[in-house]
């Protein structure tokens, strides 16, 4: 370990006391590689030793910890797949069963030998079931080694950290200890005092000090709701740090070289609008204006339109490349996957042809001879559109005259992918488009240093879909209600996780559900669809499904968004308890686009964890997408909502967006207050502040170019 005078936070984890070689690997587990990453490994509970309870004195339903010892332990089998694993406690009041469904049979058999004391927290039940009075499932326990230690850690509040396999509660406790003895005073203040004083918030050492090693008048269940002063002083200040980096984006923007003002509701718009065979929504008339006030400024618009599934946000997109060709300029359609750039291909195709537009797709599966046209085209502009996915932003793609670039579904993209495509024109005017409805917590991080307008109204006429759960044992009833819904003369989407048995042997697999469906229902028209079929097959078969020919698809997720075909009246979704909400809630998109009612149909294998069966749960109850997006995050928690972690911005490390939403608009009011007095964060008592702000962003930003 290096010397005391030469302690940095930088310092490898390897060489804290306690840790070595190989327990450097295990940490790295934890996203552990540095002294300051383990300060930021903050306790996910606590445990008031003060209150250590005796068994006879435990009540079903209370949270309550408990010292004893193992008086026996073993597998016990439930019935001829199902098995637990139990211990059975004791002290000098009575008897406590403890269990596990989830384990490893050596290592739970070798860790917890009778004889050892022990010290066990959770939830108390009372299983009346088997009559074995009060018992507690999956709960949290530590070996203690002795009395000693358990009267060294009595009257005390235990951190409890997020662990490993490999790395018991005991050790990694001494580890962090270590870490806060040593590298605490090494922690610098950055926050400006004045803004520490507005908010009541601790100085920055005082505040890792405290959340790391409570005093004992803590209140214990302030810490449990991460409400202690310390916890909200961390968690301030890493939304603070989010939104420091989006205020400046925000006026670098501003502040760029000046681009295109646009002349808008010209003669191309008026005569689209008037072939429309049906009238805007009112919703969709109030996001067109704002993006023509936008077009017409001479600074690049950076807009989110943000819309639930089928609520317009396409045609919008083509009002506003129409105002790009309308002025002379050519417009470019992004999307994430192949298949959705064909589909939005396919439905602008017809529009454009009408009003005399050259219109092409640029994707990966085209032939060099297609790829290398269709370049020529983009670079002497005699494409005015252009529908493409990534291959749009590759060197070698030059636009002859790029005024407006639009990018769907946004969040699949990375800041940097977004701002190559950007720099394709000159300061082109940017709108991104996505049909995940997000939270209003979650938009005010990611897309922070955008103007953000929302379709909130659906096109009349839409029907209501109706949603039902089946479990595997009724998957026949499913498909007698498709069978009836084709009877009729509509279609319907049959999706399925996996394309073939190789993948993984325990679901079912595309290829599996439709040869079953051929041999089960031989009158029906069925097709297959998945990632590996060309992409000339691919767009046959669409084309067919649009057209009538093909009555059932069985396709993989890869129709999760783009295809829009009125007659579809029914998706199944098999496995539903592997999608999550916003992915279900999408693949339901796919139907009620029409004049007849649908139906979306989840069916589910067991066994099913509790939080899938409250994705689904929610499924049945709503369709309101903002309500499932709100109940998603809380669900999957922030780190990988809808593809956080890509988005290019730094990663939440403390603060939880749900738990800790009412910190967010303060911290963006204090970081673009800030800005706004200090652009470039040059005064010098903002130089620390600076540092960190560097340093948080990390390569994950762009903020070395503005800073």
């Amino acid at each position: 370990m290096p010397s005391t005078q030469k302690l940095s936070l930088t310092d490898p984890v390897q060489f804290i006391k306690g840790v070595g070689p190989k327990r450097a690997e295990l940490l790295k587990r934890l996203a552990l590689e540095t002294a300051e990453d383990c300060l930021h490994l903050l306790p996910s509970r606590y445990e008031d030793r003060s209150q250590v309870r005796k068994i006879a004195e435990l009540r079903a339903g209370e949270l309550a910890t408990v010292t004893g010892t193992i008086l026996d332990s073993g597998i016990l089998r439930l019935g001829r797949r199902r098995r637990l694993f139990e211990i059975v406690i004791e002290d000098e009041s009575g008897l406590l069963h403890a269990k596990w469904f989830k384990f490893r049979d050596a290592y739970m058999a070798e860790r917890f030998a009778p004889g050892l004391k022990v010290i066990i927290s959770g939830k108390m039940t009372d299983n009346k079931y088997l009559g074995t009075g009060l018992e507690i499932v999956h709960p949290d326990i530590e070996i203690l080694q002795d009395d000693e230690e358990s009267q060294a850690t009595s009257g005390q509040i235990i951190p409890v950290y997020p662990s490993t396999e490999g790395l018991n509660q005991k050790s990694l406790r001494q580890i962090m200890q270590n870490v806060v003895d040593n590298y605490i005073p090494l922690v610098e203040e950055f926050i400006p005092n004045d803004i520490l004083t507005r908010h009541k918030l601790p100085q920055r050492r005082k505040a890792f000090q405290e959340t790391h090693r409570p005093p004992v008048d803590q209140s214990v269940r302030d810490l449990e709701r991460f409400r202690s002063a310390g916890q909200r002083r961390l968690i301030f200040e890493e939304f603070f740090l989010l939104q420091l980096s989006l205020a400046l984006r925000h006026l670098q923007h501003e502040t760029v070289e000046k681009g295109v003002a646009f002349k808008t509701r010209g003669p191309l718009i008026q005569r689209f609008v008037q072939h429309l065979p049906f009238e805007l929504t009112g919703a969709q008339k109030k996001v067109l204006g704002n993006i023509m006030d936008d077009l017409e400024r001479d600074q690049p618009m950076n807009r989110l339109l943000h819309g639930d599934v089928g609520s317009g946000k396409t045609m919008v997109a083509l009002i506003a490349l129409l105002t790009a060709i309308d002025n002379g300029y050519q417009g470019a359609l992004m999307a994430p996957t192949e298949l959705l750039a064909e589909q939005h291909f396919l439905s602008l195709k017809p529009f454009c042809e009408k009003l005399g537009l050259s219109i092409d797709l640029a994707s990966s599966a085209l032939t060099n001879a297609e790829r290398d046209r269709v370049r020529s085209d983009l670079a002497s502009g005699n494409i005015q559109l252009v529908v493409g996915t990534h291959s749009l932003i590759q060197k070698d793609v030059q636009f002859n005259k790029l005024g407006l670039v639009v990018i769907d579904e946004q969040h699949r993209f990375g800041v940097l992918q977004r701002e190559a495509l950007g720099k394709k024109g000159w300061q082109p005017h940017v709108l991104v488009m996505t049909a995940t409805p997000i939270p209003r917590s979650l938009a005010m991080t990611l897309y922070g240093d955008m103007d953000i307008c929302q379709l909130d109204e659906m096109p009349p006429g839409r029907l209501p879909i109706t949603t039902r759960r089946f479990y595997e044992n009724r998957r026949e009833e499913a498909y007698s209600l498709i069978d009836g819904e084709i009877k009729k003369g509509r279609q319907a989407y049959i999706v399925c996780p996996l394309i073939d048995e190789s993948e993984k042997v325990d679901l079912h697999t595309a290829t599996e559900v439709f040869e079953g469906l051929r041999r089960q229902y031989p009158t029906w028209k069925i097709g297959l669809l998945h990632g590996r079929i060309k992409n000339e097959e691919r767009q046959d078969m669409m084309r067919a499904f649009k057209e009538g020919t093909l009555q059932v698809l069985v396709a993989t997720t890869i129709i999760e968004v783009g295809i829009d075909v009125p007659n579809a009246t029914t998706i199944l979704i098999e496995h539903a308890e592997r999608f999550g909400l916003a992915q279900l809630h999408q693949l339901r998109g796919r139907v009620g686009r029409g004049q007849h009612h649908s139906h979306c149909l989840l069916v589910a294998h067991h066994p099913i964890t509790p939080e899938a069966k409250r994705r689904l749960d929610a499924m049945v109850k709503s369709q309101d997408g903002f309500l499932i997006a709100e109940e998603d995050l809380n669900i999957r928690g922030p780190g990988d909502f809808m593809g956080t972690r890509q988005s290019g911005l730094p990663l939440l490390r403390i603060a939880h967006l749900i738990r800790d939403a009412e910190f967010i608009a303060p911290a963006r009011k204090e970081a673009f207050a800030l800005v706004e007095k200090d652009p470039d964060l040059s005064n010098p008592e903002h130089a620390l502040l600076k540092q960190a702000l560097l340093h948080y962003v990390g390569d994950r930003g762009d903020l070395a170019s503005i800073l």
